[in-house]
């Protein structure tokens, strides 16, 4: 069952758990701005398209564009969506 969340320590501890970590993809970004951003799994198929970025970041855009993690507790399963489309 997914769960969504937009806490900042909960995205975190979820990723760290499941060896997540903050990423952008790459080419996306300019300056300061990481461009789109994602949770990178090692061993999945983001190497060679996703760059590591800070937290900091990561957060800094998730609250920018108004961003929720939608994820499944058990899985390494999650998907940044827009805070509007979150279920409760």
């Amino acid at each position: 069952m997914s769960q969504s969340t937009t806490d900042h320590d909960t995205i975190r501890q979820w990723a760290e758990s499941h060896g997540g970590h903050p990423a952008s993809v790459t080419g996306t970004g300019s300056g300061d701005d990481p461009g789109i951003i994602r949770i990178d799994f090692a061993g999945y198929s983001g190497e060679q398209s996703l760059e590591p970025i800070s937290w900091d970041d990561f957060f800094q855009k998730f609250d920018e564009k108004h961003l929720a993690l939608v994820y499944e507790e058990d899985s390494n399963f999650n998907k940044l969506v827009d805070r509007g489309d979150m279920h409760t």
